[in-house]
């Protein structure tokens, strides 16, 4: 790793002790820092990963944070969901203490080439992809950020000739000072986290750190055919190159089509990976046809414009099971799709109520009290030939942990319901 002795001796606080808190912590505490961490929260995966770091001396709070617990500190550390409200980040600004985000402390020390990939969505998909067509010309690549991988946990094994297929979010990026990716890649905008941001100016903003350390050496990868990136980086120095999708092409492979001209791989071997690709887990993931129904988990549609298009992909009647944490967004764009696509609509989660009210002249409607009762109803109500599909078009965190968590809850669910009627 880079930069080691930066954090001999430093006083350093990691603020939230979820995977990537806990990554940031326990490397630090191997690079000889003395560490603090300050939880809000107390869940069983925040106790595990605290019993861990206890045994490596690092000091905690978990339940709550205390201004005593940020002062006199040399650097402050967020994790993604940790937001500019939280009182350790009011606090550490009101001492000047430095925040910096995860990844830039995993920047900080990384050797290797960074390609970094931000988008409102297809995110997951393409840091994926890229790390397939990257093995498959038989370079040494890391998957890591945003995915659920973190690059604080994988910083330490890569070497200075590796590449790193970095996802990152508009949160990751808010507490960047030098991040400087070899090449960024904004796949897709649209609004989303609008209960993060004020404005969906103020989100764009919070994306296009991506780019802004980046020169004439580095390159920048936009969507031409999205009116809000064509233009997006006037006045910067750093070489761009577009996208751009015709007809049926998939905007996703073309991105990392984008990517592989850049690093000139051989188009055989783009082909060949993307040919073996068979999507990631929580994403149009088929888990089961029975009595001629399909059961598809779509937890990670987070946003409207996700669910919009995880319908337009599928030819048969749908049913669909939605709803969770309001992120503020506009959810009238999915009317029409609604309309033209779902047979029955249910609801579930903090946003119930608000979906009900503005669907309920466009589709059948039903409310369930958790997922696995939404699985039962849906398949009460399915016919042979049709789709159950989960795309909640919303956060996972009023009821899950994470989408993962959703995701298999639906699946065991699904699972559940088939050996009851097997």
């Amino acid at each position: 790793m880079l930069n080691k002795e930066l954090f001999i001796n430093k006083r350093v606080l990691v603020v939230g002790l979820g995977r990537s808190g806990y990554a940031a912590a326990d490397l630090l505490s191997d690079l000889g820092a003395q560490v603090w961490v300050s939880d809000k929260n107390e869940g069983p995966l925040i106790q595990a990963n605290a019993e861990k770091l206890k045994l490596k001396r690092v000091k905690l709070e978990l339940g709550g944070h205390s201004p005593g617990f940020v002062s006199d500190k040399d650097l402050v550390v967020l994790s993604p969901g940790v937001d500019n409200q939280a009182l350790p980040v009011i606090k550490a600004q009101e001492y000047r203490i430095p925040i910096i985000s995860e990844i830039e402390l995993g920047w900080i020390l990384c050797r290797g080439k960074v390609i970094a990939i931000t988008g409102t969505n297809g995110k997951t998909t393409v840091t994926t992809l890229i790390a397939r067509v990257l093995d498959q010309a038989g370079v040494n690549v890391h998957i890591c950020g945003n995915i659920g991988n973190p690059f604080t946990g994988q910083v330490a094994a890569i070497e200075e000739n590796d590449y790193v297929s970095l996802e990152v979010s508009s949160f990751q990026l808010e507490r960047i000072n030098r991040f400087k990716p070899k090449i960024a890649v904004i796949l897709n905008f649209s609004p989303d986290h609008l209960d993060r941001y004020r404005s969906v100016e103020e989100y764009l903003e919070a994306k296009k750190r991506i780019f802004i350390n980046q020169d004439e050496s580095d390159y920048l990868v936009l969507n031409h055919k999205d009116p809000i990136l064509k233009n997006l980086a006037q006045g910067s120095r750093v070489r761009r190159v577009y996208f751009n999708t015709q007809g049926a092409e998939n905007p996703n492979y073309q991105a990392v089509t984008a990517v592989a001209t850049i690093l000139r791989i051989d188009p055989k071997q783009v082909k060949e990976a993307l040919k073996k690709f068979k999507g990631i887990e929580h994403r149009m993931e088929e888990v089961a046809e029975f009595r001629g129904i399909k059961f598809i988990n779509d937890s990670k549609a987070t946003n409207v414009n996700s669910t919009i298009w995880a319908l337009d992909n599928l030819s048969s009647p749908v049913i669909l099971i939605a709803g969770g944490r309001d992120k503020g967004l506009p959810f009238d764009a999915a009317g029409k799709t609604l309309e033209k696509k779902v047979k029955k609509l249910i609801v579930i989660g903090e946003t119930r109520e608000r979906l009900k009210d503005l669907f309920r002249d466009r589709v059948i409607i039903e409310e369930a009290e958790d997922l696995p009762a939404a699985v039962a109803q849906a398949f009460k109500a399915a016919r042979k030939g049709d789709t159950i599909l989960l795309s909640p078009m919303c956060a996972s965190f009023d009821m899950f942990s994470d989408y993962r968590q959703r995701g298999e809850i639906f699946k065991g669910a699904v699972n559940n319901l088939i050996e009851q009627y097997a």
